[in-house]
């Protein structure tokens, strides 16, 4: 039997097979061995080496078994997803070990080493990660030091909220418009009323007390509903014929995108009040959601512009054949189509405002992460600061994680392609 060892074939498939096989499992064997029981078996060789050697050997195994057409499924899926070649191999193997390497040390402290009961600091002993501090603390990190009496309010706005939005999916086409402007100019008054106070016979809560997370999602919806059609008359303006409009609107989006958000919110909260007539005052919050609104508006506009110069001139031309006016043909012509085309970039907008609401602290404001800041601060948590920023992290990501996979899935149902 004469075959080329450097060079795999199908031949003599179940000969490189059985020795890639053997190389890939000395590969994993050393390397399960100096990780979980610390035999090193490659000690005698530098350090750097040393730990590079079950890689290697294991990237010699795959290139045995690297067989295109072998006829067997499962070599052939292998072949095809992680071992396609000796990069590729190096690198499926390096991110195998590494998380073998470094999962159970995570999953020990965050679950398994972890403490769930009690209610002081002394109650963490087993030296995992402390979740006690997240369960004493949960309800500042979500209402902030907003009166314990008096969150039904909160719950009540965001109730409404989730409500209207839903209702959106199942109300007739003829009453989704009329849905749409409630949502966009009506609710934001009455949820922002509900939560204050000060009328009919609610108590009056500073927006100084408002925080944790129901305040990171406050901002962020009357961001997110405020700054999208902002926007788009922004990039609408960009496009307009009209020297006027079209360089307001040029001035606006490449000022506000030109300064950093911190700035903005800094200057929201501390300057903007020197310049209003005396006796005139603008609560913080409401400063701080159009300083936001306006800003993501900025990048809003660009993204929107970018779906507009997408569309053919044949769109356009063909929507002033049929006699529409300027407002009837984006409106029902391009707007449409051209939205459709950037639903990933305005995901990636929204999901950067919701991550930007953490800035706010820098004008006194609250929310998730700045409750965790005050938390960790408490001599009585102490050293606490790493469950805090973890839980909080995981808050944000399962928000950016589900506005993420509805964007996917609007983005196949109104997909038009074939």
């Amino acid at each position: 039997m004469k075959f080329k060892l450097a060079k795999p074939n199908k031949e003599n498939l179940n000969t490189f097979v059985t020795l890639g096989s053997v190389l890939i499992l000395v590969g994993f064997f050393d390397f399960l061995a100096n990780t979980f029981l610390d035999l090193n078996f490659t000690g005698f060789l530098p350090g750097g080496l040393s730990f590079l050697t079950p890689i290697i050997i294991g990237v010699m195994g795959l290139h045995f078994i690297r067989i295109e057409f072998s006829g067997n499924r499962l070599l052939d899926k292998i072949n095809t997803n992680f071992n396609s070649s000796n990069f590729n191999a190096f690198l499926s193997l390096l991110v195998i070990f590494a998380l073998i390497k470094y999962i159970p040390p995570i999953l020990n402290w965050f679950i398994f080493d972890a403490d769930f009961a009690g209610n002081t600091k002394q109650d963490c002993t087993s030296g995992g990660a402390c979740w006690v501090f997240v369960k004493v603390w949960l309800n500042r990190f979500v209402y902030g030091m907003y009166p314990d009496t008096e969150q039904w309010r909160i719950n009540t706005a965001f109730f409404m909220l989730f409500a209207l939005v839903g209702a959106s999916f199942f109300v007739p086409a003829k009453l989704k418009k009329y849905l749409l402007i409630f949502l966009l100019f009506v609710y934001p008054i009455i949820g922002l009323k509900l939560i204050s106070g000060g009328d009919f016979g609610l108590e009056y809560i500073e927006t100084g007390a408002w925080g944790g997370l129901s305040l990171t999602f406050i901002v962020s919806a009357f961001a997110l509903i405020l700054c999208f059609p902002v926007g788009m008359f922004l990039a609408l303006g960009r496009r307009s014929n009209l020297p006027a409009i079209r360089y307001t609107s040029i001035g606006f989006i490449e000022l506000w995108r030109g300064v950093p958000l911190i700035t903005v919110l800094f200057m929201s909260a501390v300057m903007f009040p020197m310049f209003l007539p005396d006796g005139t005052y603008v609560d913080k919050l409401i400063r701080v959601l159009v300083a936001i609104t306006l800003f993501e508006a900025a990048y809003m506009a660009e993204v929107i512009r970018g779906g507009l110069q997408a569309l053919p001139k044949g769109q356009y031309e063909a929507a002033k054949s049929l006699g529409m006016g300027y407002w009837r043909m984006h409106f029902l012509i391009v707007l449409p189509q051209a939205l459709k085309l950037v639903i990933p970039g305005i995901a990636n907008t929204f999901l950067a405002l919701v991550k930007d609401t953490p800035l706010i602290f820098v004008v006194g404001l609250l929310e998730l992460a700045g409750m965790v800041n005050l938390a960790k601060t408490n001599p009585e948590w102490l050293g606490m600061a790493m469950e805090g920023y973890v839980f909080a992290g995981l808050v944000f990501w399962v928000i950016c994680y589900a506005m993420s996979r509805y964007s996917q899935n609007l983005e196949k149902k109104l997909s038009t392609e074939r």
